[in-house]
């Protein structure tokens, strides 16, 4: 059971050690008690998404309650891209002070002056994005808090099967990780309530992908930094 549960809580607790890492840095920064520039400090971002990779990667045997042949089912498939747009679409409508809990650093890929060197990390920004945080957050909130508040031996519980108590608190929690507090609660709300429909977690990796690849278009597009 306890390699049950690390398997699915290290890679997020991994992350979370450096967006702790990372928010200390820019603390100490400002103190002006480290001399520490933006750059070195968003180059972390790399190390953060290819660490994370590899503890997924590792530990890919120990997840079986993804199946991608979930999302060979033409519904499933279109409700999950119909969430993800959703959740991109409300979040990027939500940066309102009343909405938020402090202000993001974002992610700006233009404060490094080469060329290729900003090529290299708004790919790798991406590629965190789109292809770690979701597999990471999921089996995190989608596949083991959700089914251990329902039960501490989780694994018996059946993925998609979620008491009001499990649903509501992980929608919250997974609010309060994010700055757009209340986004975040919503996008809660909604992975969870495709978790419930569908009883795949496939379908809610897929539809955290989908937001967050509308979000980084959008943000490259636009340039609104902070978003990322």
């Amino acid at each position: 059971m306890k390699g049950t549960i690390f398997c699915r809580v290290a890679p997020f607790a991994l992350f979370m050690a450096f967006v702790g890492l990372e928010e200390a840095l820019r603390f100490l920064t400002g103190k002006g008690l480290l001399e520490i520039s933006p750059q070195v400090v968003q180059g972390l971002y790399p190390v953060k998404a290819l660490a994370v990779a590899l503890v997924l990667f590792l530990f890919r045997g120990s997840y079986d309650e993804i199946n991608m042949r979930d999302l060979a089912k033409p519904l499933a498939l279109m409700l999950s891209v119909a969430a993800g747009l959703a959740v991109f679409a409300f979040w990027v409508r939500l940066d309102l002070p009343w909405a938020t809990i402090g202000k993001p650093a974002g992610f700006d890929p233009n404060i490094y002056p080469d060329g290729s060197v900003r090529s290299v990390m708004t790919a790798f920004r991406l590629f965190g994005a789109v292809l770690v945080v979701p597999v990471m957050e999921e089996l995190f909130w989608r596949s083991f808090l959700i089914r251990y508040i329902v039960s501490p031996d989780f694994s018996k519980v059946p993925v998609g099967h979620v008491t009001w108590p499990s649903f509501l608190v992980t929608a919250v929690l997974f609010g309060l990780e994010h700055n757009l507090v209340v986004a975040g609660i919503l996008a809660g709300i909604v992975y969870n309530a495709l978790l419930c429909h569908t009883r795949s977690l496939s379908s809610c990796i897929l539809a955290h992908a989908v937001t967050n690849l509308a979000l980084g278009i959008y943000v490259l597009t636009a340039g609104r930094w902070y978003f990322w």
